[in-house]
């Protein structure tokens, strides 16, 4: 008889072994299916969160049954409990261990910033303190002070800042991006001042930046920002003032309210390019790669003049005769629909 009832007792252990080990693969195999996300969901894991946490939170999100099937799944693959700090983003069809996958590898939401070419440094400084969770470290820094952080003591910022969009992640800083965008800038600059033609009229490849600036806020058409290039840089060989209104304009500052006057024009600026000879001290906006091959790459020709004809394209002369009479042609008498640059690709937003 005790035979009989050791027998059937390790029967009941066999059968509760057997049974709890359907349980947990059953409990395991949950975890490969659909979590039942409807929506986007946005999930933070602090610095120093224990993978216990997580999977707890899980549960309380209604993404797993229950926690224990991540903490055996964790056991079982010990790397799976390697999960990273950050913001992550799971989608709709996802699982639980796909999210489990996501936080190992350290995948975290992407956000993006951009800084737009023929902009300035402070609509850049504004785009970074419009930045969804883009920590503020320079919201209260002067502009020399962000200089000198980026180990450019005493430089102007304007200019000197690559316009592009800038992926960040939830925990980094507006002065990362700054950071490197400054040093791109740096980068692409020195790379096209390697390539640049021969016998041009600037002393450094700042000079060269500078003239970039100036050709970027001068024309949205791709195809015309070598001719000005060649324009301006004739007139710098021969003496000539640049005479071109967005230097006008940036040297007004704040005072600028969508005309230039007679008297703007007369009055003496560092910037205002119909007073003084040659460049400006400083670039005038945030040059793109583009403009800058142009600067360094002119195009040949005797050009001296150009006007803007109002489709955002502009009309090139020889001689002042010329130049005058498309004046008169395209400036004098200013269709109703005169741009200064090329209208958006997007027909609603045509005419404005």
């Amino acid at each position: 008889m005790i035979k009989s009832f050791l027998v059937a007792v390790v029967a009941s252990v066999l059968v509760a072994v057997a049974g709890a080990g359907l349980w947990g693969w059953q409990g395991i195999e949950s975890l490969e299916a659909d979590a039942g996300l409807e929506e986007p969901t946005l999930y933070m894991v602090p610095r120093g969160s224990s993978f216990n946490a997580v999977a707890k939170d899980l549960e309380e999100m209604g993404v797993v049954d229950k926690a224990v099937w991540l903490k055996l799944l964790a056991r079982i693959e010990p790397e799976l409990a390697s999960i990273r700090a950050g913001e992550y983003e799971f989608q709709p069809g996802m699982s639980a261990r796909d999210m489990i996958s996501l936080m190992v590898r350290g995948q975290t939401k992407p956000r993006f910033v951009q800084f737009i070419e023929g902009r300035r440094f402070q609509d850049a400084r504004a785009a970074l303190a419009d930045a969804e969770y883009l920590e503020q470290v320079t919201a209260d820094w002067s502009a020399e002070q962000i200089m000198s952080e980026l180990g450019d003591e005493g430089a102007h910022p304007e200019g000197r800042f690559f316009p592009d969009t800038y992926s960040y992640r939830r925990g980094d800083s507006d002065l990362d991006i700054l950071r490197r965008a400054y040093e791109r800038m740096n980068n692409v600059l020195a790379e096209e001042w390697a390539n640049r033609a021969e016998d041009l009229p600037y002393e450094s490849p700042y000079e060269a930046l500078i003239m970039a600036s100036i050709i970027e806020r001068e024309t949205g058409v791709p195809g015309e920002r070598r001719d000005i290039a060649g324009v301006f840089v004739r007139r710098l060989e021969r003496g000539m003032r640049l005479q071109t209104d967005p230097t006008v304009i940036y040297g007004m500052g704040d005072s600028y309210q969508g005309r230039i006057t007679r008297r703007d024009l007369r009055t003496h600026t560092p910037y205002n390019t119909y007073r003084i000879s040659g460049l400006p001290p400083t670039p005038i906006a945030l040059p793109g790669r583009a403009a800058i091959n142009a600067a360094v790459n002119p195009a040949d020709g005797d050009t001296l003049f150009f006007v803007a004809k109002g489709d955002g394209s502009h009309q090139f002369s020889r001689t002042l005769e010329d130049h005058q009479r498309a004046v008169r042609e395209y400036q004098l008498n200013r269709r109703e629909d005169y741009r200064s640059f090329p209208a958006p690709a997007n027909d609603s937003e045509a005419g404005k």
